[in-house]
């Protein structure tokens, strides 16, 4: 799986609260990091019997090699599935990595972040390379194999190249030094 451009760039989380880290969590940040994020339902059979279960056999295989992250991207139940219920969730089916709850913009509506990454349900699994890139948009059952072999190709990509030069966001990009004229050029 080579990066290429059709890959579109991962757009950023929109969460409303986060369980189970101490901070909130930026795909920015991670940049330069494998990320696998599980999008699921607590009421939801498929998630509860195979997205939320692959994601932490994810967590256990490769453990510091892929950021693991749960976003529970309510679109139905909405009174039934609240972070209070969520947590009690966590607890009870022992979930220890980072989980968002995906926010919306209207009550009732499509969450953020699933429109964002057009996500056809739940269970949905989304993998991110170290460019930041959506490397895989899965919907409903994918199979472990096809989940792990995906996985093992974007560990062993090279990471993305630094930017040759470093732009300041209030004074642009330097030129590089060999290219800036002096006085021997201008003769």
């Amino acid at each position: 799986m080579d990066m290429s451009s059709k890959d579109p760039v991962a757009p950023p989380l929109e969460v409303s609260k986060w369980f189970n880290t101490e901070a909130p969590v930026s795909l920015a940040e991670l940049r330069g990091r494998v990320v696998a994020i599980e999008a699921f339902q607590m009421l939801c059979p498929g998630c509860v019997s195979h997205g939320l279960p692959q994601a932490q056999r994810v967590v256990d295989t490769f453990g510091s090699d892929v950021t693991v992250l749960g976003l529970h991207t309510v679109f139905e139940h909405h009174d039934a599935m609240t972070p209070v219920s969520l947590e009690a969730f966590l607890h009870e089916y022992r979930i220890g990595f980072p989980i968002g709850v995906d926010a919306h913009d209207r009550p009732g509506g499509t969450p953020i972040t699933m429109s964002r990454y057009q996500l056809r349900g739940t269970p949905s699994l989304v993998l991110i390379d170290r460019a930041g890139r959506v490397r895989l948009n899965g919907f409903g059952h994918i199979d472990d194999l096809t989940v792990g072999a995906t996985l093992a190709r974007l560990i062993d990509e090279a990471p993305p190249k630094p930017p040759a030069t470093a732009c300041d966001p209030d004074q642009g990009c330097p030129l590089p030094t060999d290219t800036i004229p002096t006085k021997e050029t201008h003769r």
